[in-house]
């Protein structure tokens, strides 16, 4: 039978049961592999933005009409295939692929043998005030 003389050695038995198997584990944790998918610097003519994120699922063979977001982004193909014309250039992107869609005229059209799932990250500068100039002030008139 084991007996303690002090609180003190009580804890230190407690904490040391308890401590030693946590710390074990967590030098023993290994975080998994990670990869880059996109790296972009951003220059926003604000200091806020919206950020919304959608998840839109395409029927075998749609494709937009030609269009513009409101923000650009990252776009992060979950699911078949895309085939994304933007400015006249044509790209094509499959399952875990990222593209960067600028907010130019692009078209979005599904490729695949079934549906189609994009991921769309849409960054948008608040856009400041507008502020009423006037071209002409005019005194207020005396009487």
């Amino acid at each position: 039978m084991i007996v303690f003389s002090s609180l003190q050695q009580i804890r230190c038995v407690l904490l040391a049961g308890f401590l030693i198997p946590a710390v074990t584990l967590a030098e023993e944790a290994v975080m998994p592999p990670r990869e880059t998918l996109l790296e972009k610097t951003l220059e926003l003519g604000s200091p806020k933005a919206t950020v919304k994120v959608f998840q839109i699922t395409f029927p075998k063979g749609f494709k937009t009409p030609p269009h513009v977001h409101e923000g650009s982004g990252p776009r992060y193909v979950q699911k078949g295939r895309f085939r994304i014309e933007e400015a006249g250039t044509f790209k094509e992107f499959g399952p875990g692929q990222v593209f960067w869609e600028t907010g130019e005229l692009m078209t979005a059209e599904n490729i695949s043998d079934g549906e189609a799932e994009l991921v769309i990250f849409e960054i948008i500068p608040d856009k400041e005030p507008l502020v009423q100039k006037n071209k002409d002030p005019v005194a207020p008139k005396k009487h």
